[in-house]
């Protein structure tokens, strides 16, 4: 027989050949991030007046919403008319520092969807044809819950928390004035927790899948998760009740929906369990 004729059997990769391909996608991957840091760095007054400073002024989406649902409501307190803080930069090197770090946050924030799916094709390989077909669609759900975490952290938890820490006051001789820092890492805290704690869905679907997690374990242990959860927020939030509030009634909510999530994932597997079964 012609040895052109021969199918060749597909080499398996060496340790070393999976390293050097999680080498490139780790490298594609960052690269996307630098481009994103790099844009965001370059539009500095955008990035800081109309993304950064936003909250910090009463012309933000957020309050004008709060506004017109008060005055529809008859409720004038919904209205903020001006927010009792300065922005300071106390520090000589304290400008440049917060415009790189903000300009990393930015670029992870936008190049998350990417470079998750550069992660995603390295591990999908690994998977076994049915898992492969059960995470279909799963870079699609992260970078969604992803974008909507994002979202609520910086029009809901962010401007509600930055006006109520910017109205308190233990005595009224105290003036707030908050440097740079502080400001810009309390945004991006509340941010990127609610980013990443959105994910919540997607990891009680692959516990579910792993057989590791069921319906019956989450509604066991519910009690404990709604402490899990307010510890949760009172460690990622600033030391007040309604910032804590906001991130943690979302997550129950959340969680009630993962539940839904593994109920709906457990019952499908027991009816292709009994289909092949009959088979």
């Amino acid at each position: 027989m012609d040895q052109n004729f021969l199918e060749e059997e597909p080499k398996e990769m060496s340790f070393v050949d999976h390293l050097e391909e999680l080498r490139w996608h780790l490298i594609r991957a960052v690269a996307s991030i630098l481009i994103f840091s790099i844009i965001a760095f370059l539009a500095k007054s955008f990035v800081f007046h109309d993304i950064i400073l936003a909250p910090a002024r009463t012309d933000f989406l957020s309050y004008r919403i709060m506004c017109d649902l008060g005055n529809a409501l008859g409720m004038e307190a919904f209205c903020i008319d001006e927010l009792g803080f300065t922005i300071q930069s106390r520090q000589m090197s304290g400008q440049l520092s917060m415009h790189m770090l903000v300009s990393v946050v930015i670029g992870l924030a936008c190049a998350f969807p990417y470079a998750f799916w550069e992660i995603w094709r390295f591990v999908s390989p690994g998977l076994y044809d049915q898992e492969r077909k059960s995470s279909r669609g799963a870079v699609f759900f992260v970078s969604v819950l992803f974008i909507m975490g994002l979202l609520f952290g910086y029009y809901v938890v962010s401007p509600i928390s930055i006006n109520f820490l910017a109205g308190y006051q233990v005595d009224p001789s105290i003036v707030n004035e908050f440097d740079l820092n502080s400001y810009i890492s309390t945004l991006t805290t509340l941010c990127l927790s609610c980013a990443f704690m959105f994910q919540l869905p997607v990891i009680v679907y692959f516990f579910t899948k792993a057989g590791l997690l069921s319906p019956e374990i989450m509604k066991l242990y519910r009690r404990h998760a709604v402490i899990v959860i307010l510890v949760v927020g009172a460690i990622i939030t600033p030391p007040d009740v309604i910032s804590q509030l906001l991130i943690s009634i979302p997550l129950m909510l959340l969680y009630e929906v993962s539940i839904i999530v593994s109920r709906s994932i457990r019952n499908s597997d027991l009816k292709k369990l009994n289909q092949n079964n009959t088979i």
